[in-house]
């Protein structure tokens, strides 16, 4: 199997309403490979769960995997783990960056990359103080880690799979405690993938891809702020520890 798509879901009974499911699968069946797509529900509270029951019910290649709450970080990386394709994407429920920008991802797999990420263009539609936030976010990262990247936090991503059979293990005791009610967008889990990524040797390419602005509770800029920062440094200490 080429390609497993992992999509993360809490509380997305909003978005399952929209069809973004059939979206998904409409623009994935006119490719010439197999695919499977794996849901992770991260113990929502809402519909979410019984809706992709609903869908998934009329097709093999689709797969619901149900964990207790534990933020976005834990849910993908259980999708990754139980993932068979040889390319394992994982993308957003609300499809801010459409399917079918992976396009311009898996060409790059071709070129010898292992991992390949969306960089967002613009932004166009985000409030302002989302704009404010990533900036600030992007110069501490380079200060505290170095990472040259200009987008870490885009959630569209593809690792091959031996990629993540390194990095993933490595990580995973770090997430899936959450000490506040909610949603959690863990944005420092991407940060954490691409950093050992990095330190792994392994080669990472960033594409632009098209991402539109889509307003959701469980970005709470200020907790999230607060969240990466800390991460950050959490990397930064695990590294000088040699824990990784």
């Amino acid at each position: 199997m080429k390609l497993s798509v992992v999509i993360p879901s809490y509380n997305e009974e909003k978005n399952l309403k929209k069809d973004v499911l059939s979206q998904v699968k409409e623009y994935l069946d006119l490719q010439d490979f197999e695919y499977e797509v794996i849901i992770v529900d991260d113990g929502s509270t809402d519909s979410s769960v019984e809706l992709i029951k609903k869908f998934i019910a009329r097709f093999d290649n689709f797969k619901l995997l149900q964990n207790k709450h534990g933020g976005k970080a834990i849910a993908v990386m259980s999708g990754m783990e139980v993932a068979v394709g040889d390319i394992i994407l994982f993308t957003d429920m609300d499809q801010a960056t459409p399917i079918d920008q992976l396009k311009y991802l898996l060409p790059e797999f071709d070129n010898d990359f292992d991992i390949v990420i969306g960089s967002r263009q613009g932004r166009k539609g985000a409030p302002l103080v989302r704009k404010i936030s990533a900036w600030g976010f992007s110069i501490l990262r380079a200060i505290i880690l170095g990472l040259p990247f200009s987008d870490t936090q885009c959630g569209f991503k593809a690792f091959n799979k031996k990629s993540v059979e390194r990095i993933v293990p490595r990580i995973k005791s770090e997430w899936g405690i959450l000490h506040t009610k909610g949603g959690a967008v863990n944005a420092g889990f991407d940060v954490e993938l691409l950093y050992l990524a990095k330190k792994y040797g392994f080669k990472i390419a960033e594409v632009g891809v098209q991402w539109k602005y889509v307003d959701t509770e469980r970005v709470q800029v200020i907790k999230d702020a607060l969240a990466a920062i800390y991460d950050m440094f959490r990397i930064r200490i695990n590294d000088l520890r040699s824990k990784y």
